[in-house]
């Protein structure tokens, strides 16, 4: 990924600094082509979805578009004035299978077990102690999907950039593979988003977690 592509939308993109930024955020919706992205995910109706970490809802707004009336959105979030935000949203648009919900990542989900085709998660796992809380991320994540369930993973990549999170901070996609590979799934696809990389990953039957592996 070293041939860095011109980003289509939003490169210029600064996260603000303020209380009210930091809850609401911006989406990277508007960092890549977006359409590339569900193109990607492949999303059907009737699929169940859930957006994790999902700020102003861009990404719930779409998916609720394309997994229809038969599908259901679930999007997730830490702050209750975010979910407040994206319901109104939701329902000035006519869209009744989105499900928002306060909850964070790091505590149980929610969620009913094997319920989830696709669990997507966009530039949040780079602010996260994966090393201590990394057990119970993607033990969740694994219980809620599907045998078949996808994870989908949007990061920055790593590499010096005038926008996004600093350098250190980033994610590599080898070192986010060599790490989800350890709580019971395999990859997929990688795909270039210009600024950002999605990474899909499918869930194994069997879960090892990662301080079972260092036995």
């Amino acid at each position: 990924m070293k041939n860095v592509k011109i980003c289509k939308r939003g490169c210029g993109y600064k996260p603000g600094h303020g209380k009210h930024e930091r809850r609401r955020g911006r989406s990277s919706f508007w960092m890549h082509d977006s359409e590339l992205v569900f193109t990607e995910l492949k999303l059907k109706e009737g699929n169940s979805f859930l957006d994790m970490g999902c700020g102003p809802g861009d990404y719930s707004i779409q998916a609720s578009r394309l997994v229809k009336d038969t599908g259901v959105v679930y999007a997730l979030d830490r702050w209750q004035d975010v979910i407040d935000d994206l319901k109104e949203k939701a329902n000035s648009e006519g869209l009744k299978n989105i499900r928002g919900m306060i909850s964070d990542i790091t505590s149980p989900l929610p969620i009913e077990e094997g319920c989830i085709d696709v669990y997507f998660i966009s530039t949040v796992l780079h602010s996260l102690d994966l090393a201590k809380d990394g057990d119970m991320i993607f033990g969740e994540i694994h219980r809620v999907l599907k045998p078949d369930g996808r994870l989908a993973i949007i990061e920055c990549k790593n590499e010096e950039m005038s926008f996004g999170p600093p350098l250190h901070m980033r994610l590599s996609p080898e070192g986010l593979v060599n790490s989800i590979t350890n709580y019971g799934f395999e990859k997929i696809s990688l795909v270039d988003l210009g600024c950002n990389y999605m990474i899909q990953f499918g869930k194994k039957s069997k879960i090892l977690g990662k301080r079972e592996n260092q036995k």
